[in-house]
Formats: structure tokens, sequence, C-alpha cells
């Protein structure tokens, strides 16, 4: 394989990767903001979604990180009677943001970063032993 071709489908896998956690970041960030008032919605869950595009330069398929979409499911509530965004029931909104499934979308884009980071990093040392064997 093209030295060249690996290094580039696993740079946009890095870049990938890397945006996926900001997102998740964002996401754990922002779990426990309840709603501005007791008709506003709170932060609504991302969800990042990865595709595939043939990238004729390369002339290989390499991933990009695609549109962002926000995650349709209900709000969490919780019965708060003296909070600020108390509906007339006494319960607040929060947003519909799971710190178990967050961590664990977190951990598997940071092993997946970091494969693409192994496959830079030996594709660097293979570079480097062909240019050590060409130089004698």
């Amino acid at each position: 394989m093209d030295f060249q071709k690996s290094l580039m489908i696993s740079a946009a896998g890095l870049k990938v990767q890397s945006g996926r956690m900001r997102i998740i970041a964002e996401n754990l960030a922002n779990a426990d903001s309840a709603a501005r008032g007791p008709e506003a919605d709170p932060y609504r869950r991302k969800i990042p979604t990865v595709v595939n595009r043939f990238d004729r330069e390369l002339g290989a398929e390499v991933v990009r990180l695609g549109k962002v979409a926000d995650d349709r499911s209900d709000f969490n509530v919780r019965y708060e009677p003296g909070h600020p965004a108390a509906d007339g029931k006494g319960y607040v909104k929060y947003p519909n943001v799971s710190s178990i499934i967050e961590s664990v979308d977190m951990r598997q884009a940071q092993r997946t970063y970091e494969a693409n980071l192994n496959v830079v990093s030996s594709t660097r040392q293979m570079l480097q032993r062909t240019i050590d064997i060409l130089k004698g």
C-alpha cells in the first residue's frame, strides 16, 4: 500500500474521531443544564454521523464527519417544584443526555483515535526504514 494513501486515510480517521469526541464532550458538559424556563426546552443531545466518501485524488474511500443531528428522544423530567424552570405541576425538563452512553461513546472514539494514531506511527516507521535501506 502507498504510504501517502495510508497516512491520508488515517488522518481522515483522526479528524473524524476528534470531532466525535468534541461533540460527546459538549453533550457531557450540558448533561445537567435545566431548561431556562417552564416553556423552554433544555439542551438536546447531539449525535454525530460518520460518512464514507471516495476521494478521487487519493483513489480510496475516506471517512468524514457528516451531519450532526439532534437526538429527538424525550427529555428527562424531575420533580423540583421550587426550581425557576418548573412547570405548573413542579416538573423541570433536563437534557436527554445519559452520561453512561456518552462515556461509552467517548471511550470508543478514543480507542478508534488511538488505532488511527498507531497506523500513522507504523507508517512513519516503515517509511523511515525504507529511507534507511535506500541510504545503504
